[in-house]
């Protein structure tokens, strides 16, 4: 019989060196790995590092709430599941497994459109909240019916992944020869993904009235589009 969750794994290093000796090492690379020679990740790292708490002395901390609100709803904590393509191939169950774990800690879970099973299926297998990120494989209407069916499925908001207007190079997967599963369905309607624009955005806000998130952003004038055209 298994441990408790929160009895086997007491650190985040724990569950690391768990994931590193129970995945395959293909799926590994593309777990830990970014694109190109993961420059960015690096300094991701490095300005992660950079960030310090400023701890405040003789505050009353004997109450302490972890909560957070996210849309409007309340969360255990201030983390979400990331939007990992091909979670069937790091764990058995894939995304619906990933609910279940949301639902158990009470974090929010965001789906990737690239993952195993759908969002139906994934919706079905817990109660959390949820959000659904969409890599745009069609044209407006292939994009409206997944708007609709995230709403009908209970999904709290839409995202859009905008920084992937080409399909990226891990040279870390091409080091290991590691050919994804999902590559195949990622890459169908590429195309349309290429020709995503700020118009876009103002349509999917003129037509839906579900939350838009927009992932990918990286420079201040991007946000600062962003925040003109409501999101």
């Amino acid at each position: 019989m298994n441990a408790p969750l929160n009895e086997q794994f007491l650190t985040l290093q724990e569950i690391y060196q768990a994931a590193r000796r129970n995945l395959a090492p293909g799926p590994w690379a593309y777990l830990m790995g970014g694109a190109e020679t993961e420059t960015t990740v690096l300094r991701n790292r490095r300005a992660l590092d950079e960030i310090a708490f400023r701890p405040r002395v003789l505050r009353d901390v004997s109450t302490i709430d972890s909560s957070a609100t996210f849309l409007g709803r309340k969360v255990r904590l201030p983390v979400m599941l990331a939007p990992i393509g091909g979670l069937e191939s790091i764990a058995e169950g894939g995304a619906a497994a990933a609910a279940r774990a949301a639902a158990q800690f009470g974090v929010p879970q965001m789906l990737s459109s690239v993952c195993k099973p759908g969002l139906e299926e994934t919706a079905a297998a817990a109660q959390t909240v949820r959000v659904f990120q969409l890599y745009v494989r069609g044209d407006d209407a292939w994009v409206d019916d997944f708007v609709q069916r995230a709403k009908a499925n209970g999904y709290c908001a839409f995202c859009l992944t905008v920084d992937v207007a080409m399909y990226s190079r891990r040279e870390r997967d091409l080091l290991g020869r590691f050919i994804k599963p999902w590559r195949a369905r990622a890459a169908e309607g590429a195309r349309f993904q290429s020709a995503l624009s700020w118009d876009h955005v103002k349509r999917f806000k003129e037509k839906h009235d579900v939350p838009l998130i927009i992932k990918g952003i990286a420079t201040a004038e991007d946000a600062e589009l962003a925040i003109e055209h409501g999101v």
